[in-house]
């Protein structure tokens, strides 16, 4: 399980750039192992550092500002999360902090990964992001109305599937999902058993 996604306010990250893909979130030289942690210093390392391999940080990308050091959002472009369906994009940006993704397009696996590690992808066109890249101020999202506004006023509605919705307003991953249905997968069993024993192990036939 993971944190429920409710209400969020941060000010967001401006990474508006088009097909950012997987191995860009984290190439794969930075995935050193199986596990969810242990990911955030390869986190966007091509772009992050000023080597490849190396660790000094590259003045010039958007993640070194200290202005944004607390930021717990990310504003994209268009298809972000393209590439290889590798989770590990998805967990190094959960690990450092980030819990919604608001770009035009999303590659849908990583949508699928993003909502199983407690992470929103929001969609907004173009003129929306673009409207809050140049606010420059905290953005709320409010994921059960659906809705992302600033300060100003301005708001807009993001579409949901409504089992995504449900997965993140209560923390769930895909496994939480098929537990939530425990009792009927019970019975569905103890039915199937009495019409086919010999398929269970052990059963008296």
């Amino acid at each position: 399980m993971s944190e429920p996604f409710t209400i969020l306010t941060s000010l967001p990250m401006p990474l508006i750039r088009d097909n950012i893909d997987t191995d860009q979130i984290i190439p794969s030289r930075e995935m050193k192992s199986t596990g969810k942690t242990g990911l955030t210093d390869g986190l966007f390392a091509g772009w992050r550092y000023k080597e490849i391999g190396g660790r000094e940080p590259n003045p010039d990308f958007v993640l070194n500002e200290s202005v944004y050091a607390e930021s717990a959002i990310i504003l994209g472009g268009a298809n972000f999360g393209s590439g290889s369906s590798r989770e590990h994009a998805v967990w190094a940006l959960a690990e450092y902090g980030f819990r919604a993704v608001i770009a035009q397009s999303f590659a849908p696996i990583f949508a699928g990964n993003c909502v199983r590690n407690g992470i929103l992808p929001a969609v907004l066109d173009a003129a929306a992001i673009a409207t809050i890249e140049r606010s420059r101020v905290s953005v709320t999202i409010d994921l059960q109305a659906q809705n992302i506004g600033i300060a100003d006023g301005k708001s807009w509605t993001f579409p949901i599937e409504e089992e995504a919705k449900s997965m993140l307003l209560e923390g769930l991953d895909a496994i939480d999902l098929s537990l939530k249905m425990a009792e009927e997968i019970t019975a569905w069993q103890d039915t199937d058993r009495a019409i086919r024993p010999w398929i269970y192990l052990g059963a008296n036939t």
